[in-house]
């Protein structure tokens, strides 16, 4: 049942104690060590997965070439080979796969100011149509809260691990035309939407901000999304990784994680956000393939700081996934909450650490994702896979899914891993930054609609069940 109560003293009390364990060791440094040559032309290779088997030695073989693997499911294994990059092993080469060369983004060419951005007009606004760096993000999130001072509420969730502020936004309009403040106690609902944790992955970042525009855009606009403000209050961090995501656009296009120091003793730099939310964080990645005699095994090997997946010493390490902590435990009526991620076309609901369980809720999310992906298609034809997220990827622990689903409460709890399917994996053209938008907005617009109706449903229904199970 979507919780729709206060956030409970208990569970504020439990994350401030994990805030504490946290900010006790963070270090706000920068990194001196000289750093690598950006990277942005290479070959992305997609080796075929025939069976768990077949996927455990290409991976195996992508560990010990220290490959940069791009993605994982159950059909296939992405690795991405820069031009000046080691070659992978012959072994992985003779492996049945396909290939795409993956170009250089565009160069980029900033306007003066936002005045440039049309911001004031939804439609004819030209700020979707590149990738931005972050002070842009900055710059587009205070702009729209100058537009629409009585709609948008600007946050500032704290400092990352380089001293960098961290943004959100609250979109809102008073809730007395709200349909749901007709129900005894019911308020307007929370639904939350988080950009892109990996850095490289921009494209979910510029979705939330195209989905914030829409969100304040006249009603009388094209695709404007105004109308859920009447029952949803919106918060929308788009760029919660925000020293890891000015490193690729000043350094390394594809770096992952954020960019802490992890200590003195310690040559790499950077956690796996998306690894380090504190429901069932595990000290290590999980079951890696390792190359033994000519066979891939498991083994749970300790995690590697270098690796992309490192996951943190401890839960709530990164103080950027903290931060956003923090934030979320503070807002009423928690009933949305969407991952933005890329790359893949599915939609995953919990849960993340585990393929053996099932949540008690699956039916509804499912229910409502089949409903939400079809919403989707209509925009531009594009197809989206559902299921559990463990299903469509991989046994990931301390995911920030399945905290929102089970220490928050918000039952209905999604990642979307945004276009494309790999021919141009990270590096999505900007011509595809709004059909992108447009599309996650349909999808957003219908999950909204799905929960409004459920929770009416469901709060309405709820003194009658009362009743009947006391009798």
């Amino acid at each position: 049942m979507v919780s729709i109560s206060l956030i409970s003293f208990a569970r504020i009390c439990a994350v401030l104690l994990v805030s504490v364990l946290a900010l006790a060791n963070d270090q706000l440094v920068l990194d001196s060590r000289p750093r690598p040559p950006v990277h942005t032309t290479g070959i992305l290779r997609r080796f075929i997965a025939n069976n768990e088997q077949e996927k455990d030695r290409i991976l195996a073989l992508a560990f010990e070439s220290n490959a940069d693997i791009w993605q994982v499911n159950n059909s296939h294994v992405d690795i991405y080979v820069p031009s000046y990059g080691e070659a992978l092993s012959n072994e992985l080469l003779y492996m049945p796969h396909t290939h795409s060369i993956i170009q250089e983004q565009p160069k980029y060419t900033s306007t003066d100011s936002s005045d440039g951005w049309g911001l004031d007009s939804f439609t004819n606004s030209t700020y979707h149509e590149n990738y931005h760096p972050l002070y842009e993000i900055d710059e587009f999130m205070r702009e729209l809260a100058s537009l629409h001072p009585d709609l948008v509420t600007i946050h500032n969730l704290g400092h990352s691990a380089e001293g960098r502020e961290m943004l959100a936004m609250t979109l809102s309009t008073p809730s007395s035309n709200s349909t749901l403040r007709r129900i005894p106690g019911v308020g307007k609902l929370g639904f939350v939407i988080v950009g892109a944790q990996h850095a490289r992955e921009w494209v979910a970042t510029a979705t939330s901000l195209y989905i914030a525009h829409a969100l304040v855009a006249n009603s009388s606009e094209y695709r404007s999304l105004r109308h859920l403000l009447e029952d949803f209050d919106f918060h929308i961090v788009p760029a919660p990784n925000p020293d890891g995501y000015s490193y690729t656009w000043e350094t390394d296009r594809y770096w992952y994680k954020n960019r802490q120091i992890l200590g003195p003793h310690l040559q790499c730099v950077g956690v796996d956000m998306n690894r380090n939310w504190g429901y069932k964080w595990k000290p290590t990645v999980g079951d890696i393939p390792t190359v033994t005699r000519g066979k891939g095994k498991h083994h749970r090997l300790p995690a590697d700081p270098c690796s992309h997946w490192y996951p943190g010493h401890r839960p709530f390490e990164a103080p950027e996934v903290n931060n956003i902590a923090n934030f979320v435990i503070t807002l009423p009526n928690l009933a949305g909450f969407l991952d933005l991620r890329s790359y893949g076309q599915m939609l995953s609901s919990p849960f993340s650490y585990t393929c053996k369980k099932l949540p008690k809720d699956a039916e509804d999310q499912i229910e409502a994702a089949m409903g939400a992906t079809y919403a989707l298609r209509l925009a531009h034809g594009t197809h989206f896979e559902t299921g559990g997220l463990c299903y469509n990827l991989y046994p990931a622990p301390g995911n920030i899914l399945d905290w929102m689903y089970k220490i928050v409460g918000i039952k209905f709890s999604y990642v979307a891993h945004l276009r494309d399917t790999g021919t141009y994996g990270f590096s999505l053209p900007e011509s595809w930054i709004r059909p992108v938008g447009e599309e996650t907005a349909k999808m957003v617009e219908y999950l909204s609609k799905f929960i409004n109706t459920h929770t009416k449903r469901e709060t309405t229904l709820l003194p009658f069940l009362f009743l009947l199970h006391s009798h």
